[in-house]
């Protein structure tokens, strides 16, 4: 901000609050005019124009440091105190510079004057102001009680979030987020989400943040990204995930089935005979298609035991089970217990006696 609307604006009086508020009175003051005044519930100039008032008001009181100037700066105006052009200036080099930068570039032959005829970088109030706004000390020398102002600061950065379907975070999607800032005022910006973003990943978009001061870097902003979930499809990286249900001949003797695919066709996959549940099918090329690499569709199989069987169904099954009885299921689970060297198995009931 500008030092000249320093000189112009009553801080404490846009927030109703007394000179020797607290931090504390001040954001409650501040959070009470922003509900009141918030565009979105009082549409129309009026209303938005008062809103920046009270978060530049609040953006100055809110930082001790800049509270400091501002309420040096008010103390000089009420001594009478005044800048002029013209004039040989604070009789220092770099002063006109300083000014300049305080004042946006028109501070050049700047002189400073106060009631009692003291002039430049030697009088009392400029030594007051001065030596609290830029830190005691200065160059040797100097006599100012100053130093030189910081660089040009970079904006702030500034967060928001967004919520994506399942398929713009697949796709990737161009997006206007309303973006709340207490200094500069509500903003739409328009952010490019790539494709295969994650539930909960943060993405930052340079530039889009607080705008810094003049000709420094605008900070960027942070969007956390919250994505739907699908009914079927789950994103991992750049594959997408599907689970496909199988009747056990079909894992048992092998098969082609359909399996469905986020763009919503049908694709012919072949289970090999012998498939477990739980074993994972890849399809090639079907997943993200992002700048760089193209991910998969990772298929999940999932043996799916009938619920009722019919006397014919009964019948076979039995058959099956006496032709495969030798073979036990869980051999290689007792080979693995035996082979960690833990405590030995033995029978008992059910209900764990």
């Amino acid at each position: 901000m500008a030092g000249q609307d320093w000189f112009e604006k009553d801080f404490y009086a846009v927030l109703g609050v007394p000179t020797d508020a607290s931090g504390d009175d001040i954001k409650k003051a501040y959070r009470k005019l922003a509900r009141t005044h918030h565009p979105d519930a009082n549409p129309g100039d009026k209303a938005e124009q008062r809103f920046k008032e009270v978060g530049e008001a609040y953006a100055v009181l809110s930082d001790p440091e800049q509270r400091q100037q501002y309420d040096a700066i008010r103390q000089m105006t009420r001594g009478g105190a005044r800048f002029t052009a013209g004039g040989s200036g604070a009789g220092q080099p770099g002063f006109e510079d300083i000014f300049g930068n305080l004042f946006g570039g028109g501070g050049s032959n700047v002189r400073f004057s106060t009631p009692g005829g003291q002039t430049g970088a030697g009088s009392p109030i400029f030594e007051d102001l001065f030596g609290g706004m830029f830190g005691a000390g200065g160059q040797p020398g100097a006599g100012t009680g100053f130093r030189a102002p910081r660089g040009m600061r970079r904006g702030d950065d500034l967060s928001a979030e967004a919520t994506l379907t399942f398929h713009q975070a697949l796709e990737g999607a161009l997006l206007s987020l309303r973006v709340e800032d207490r200094r500069s005022g509500s903003r739409t910006v328009t952010a490019r989400i790539p494709p295969g973003v994650r539930d909960g990943q943060k993405l930052r978009l340079r530039g889009k943040g607080r705008p810094g001061d003049a000709g420094a870097e605008n900070g960027d902003l942070v969007v956390t990204v919250h994505v739907e979930p699908h009914p079927v499809f789950t994103l991992d990286g750049t594959n997408v995930r599907v689970t496909v249900p199988v009747s056990f001949p079909e894992a048992a003797l092998g098969a082609e089935i359909e399996v469905p695919t986020p763009d919503g066709h049908l694709l012919r996959m072949r289970v090999p005979p012998g498939t477990p549940s739980g074993r994972t099918l890849r399809a090639k090329g079907r997943g993200v298609k992002g700048a760089k690499q193209t991910g998969d569709l990772l298929v999940t199989i999932q043996i799916v035991v009938p619920q009722r069987l019919d006397n014919d169904a009964r019948e076979a099954l039995e058959k099956f089970r006496a032709a495969t009885s030798a073979e036990d299921p869980r051999a290689e689970l007792a080979a693995q217990l035996r082979a960690d060297g833990g405590p030995g198995t033995r029978a008992g009931t059910g209900d764990g006696r």
